[in-house]
């Protein structure tokens, strides 16, 4: 049976969403941001107050904070790939007003607090919410 028009779940904002590092077999994928019609259309006027926010306030030179996800996620991706420590890890990086999401298994709680801390030391990105779990 097919999902009626409303059901249909999508990525609406176009947030990127990418598959960083693989090495982790066992690790469950992440799943990529998704919403029906309505939660989007929901969500769309608190999108413009927090994008526009940043920009009001100073904290951004670009007039919506999601407008720098799609560059900061493709660096996030080339950050841990250059680094090395983490091949042996599954990882997925969401962006979304200049947060970076990190989702995925890691071998270590060190290796966890390791990603974390390069990510938020890449430029434009605001605050890092790690979601990683510990696996081994």
């Amino acid at each position: 049976m097919a999902a009626a028009a409303g059901d249909v779940r999508e990525n609406p904002f176009n947030d990127p969403f990418l598959e960083v590092t693989g090495g982790m077999p066992s690790c469950p994928p992440a799943k990529p941001p998704t919403m029906t019609e309505a939660e989007a259309r929901a969500e769309a006027h608190v999108r413009v107050e927090r994008g526009t926010r940043c920009y009001l306030d100073g904290h951004c030179r670009l007039p919506n904070a999601y407008q720098y996800d799609s560059e900061i996620i493709p660096r996030v991706k080339k950050a841990i790939l250059a680094d090395g420590r983490f091949r042996d890890t599954s990882v997925w990086a969401l962006g979304q007003r200049r947060w970076v999401i990190l989702q995925g298994c890691v071998r270590s709680k060190a290796q966890s607090q390791a990603l974390e801390k390069l990510v938020k030391g890449l430029d434009d990105v605001e605050r890092v919410v790690n979601q990683l779990s510990v696996s081994r």
